[in-house]
């Protein structure tokens, strides 16, 4: 894999790991004032957690719901231009013609909005016991897949449990990013069974970035997250990841490592095509 000729390398990615709240401005206010902090210390990549504006829950989701633009966008297309960064705005619960999504959108440095991306997979999981949830009890899932490019890399987007199908990941990476990004908020049943395995996977099957945001853990919250939002290179090494508190982590992302991992072990180079034709003849 060849670098893009113009295309720069190295940049400072920051991952918002927000206490949120059931108050949305204070939520909105706390999420601009961390961008302001990642883009004084370099970032040129924030990433803000799944429901970053409101407490997460089915409840929750019609009470907060917001059409897009609206008050919660808005903010974030006026932080992105005023820091003059790339802001992957976690998710919201959006409102559109009657139905609830949970949406995530982005927004480049002149503040302009450059992906939308609905959840595709509904969080719907029931281990006896232990956790029963359903989004799909008040949310529909999305049905477009959602990249955008920057001058680093193009950047392939998920929310939480579409990080648990590797075909997405695979699709984005055919289709050129080398960055794949999910704002999640993993619960403390999942989280430490999970949460950090499928960000190497994606990685590791990929040989791409993968970059986590969760919201920060409140034990009194009626869903608890898991917390450590993190990063892992290529190699599926974790560079850096968060404990549960609410904190910014940082990581320089160097696109040089793609293409050293891809080298060092081809898979990309391997036709698929071969596996098919293999399928083929066994069925």
């Amino acid at each position: 894999m060849q670098l893009v000729k113009g295309v720069m390398a190295n940049f400072r990615l920051a991952s918002i790991q927000l206490q949120v709240s059931t108050v949305k401005t204070e939520n909105l206010n706390r999420a601009c004032g961390f961008v302001r902090t990642a883009a004084a210390q370099g970032a040129k990549l924030v990433v803000l957690p799944e429901c970053f504006n409101c407490p997460y829950g089915t409840k929750y989701f019609p009470e907060y719901a917001e059409k897009i633009p609206g008050e919660s966008t808005q903010k974030l297309s006026e932080i992105a231009k005023e820091c003059d960064v790339y802001l992957i705005g976690g998710s919201i619960p959006e409102e559109d013609a009657g139905k609830l999504y949970n949406t995530c959108t982005v927004f480049g440095p002149d503040g302009t909005m450059l992906a939308k991306h609905r959840k595709i997979h509904l969080f719907d999981i029931d281990i006896p016991g232990k956790i029963r949830f359903q989004e799909s009890e008040t949310l529909s899932p999305g049905d477009k897949f959602s990249t955008f490019d920057t001058p680093y890399c193009k950047i392939g987007l998920g929310i939480c449990y579409d990080i648990r199908f590797a075909e997405l990941a695979q699709i984005y990476t055919q289709k050129g990013c080398q960055l794949l990004v999910y704002p999640g908020a993993f619960n403390l049943i999942t989280g430490p069974a999970h949460w950090e395995l499928l960000q190497r996977g994606r990685a590791v099957d990929n040989q791409v970035y993968v970059t986590t945001a969760s919201p920060a853990r409140d034990e009194r919250a009626s869903y608890v997250a898991w917390g450590h939002s993190t990063v892992v290179n290529p190699w599926g090494e974790v560079i850096v990841k968060a404990g549960t508190e609410e904190t910014i982590i940082y990581a320089d992302i160097d696109l040089k490592k793609v293409a050293e991992v891809r080298q060092q072990i081809p898979i990309h180079s391997q036709k698929r095509s071969d596996l098919y034709a293999i399928e083929a003849k066994t069925v």
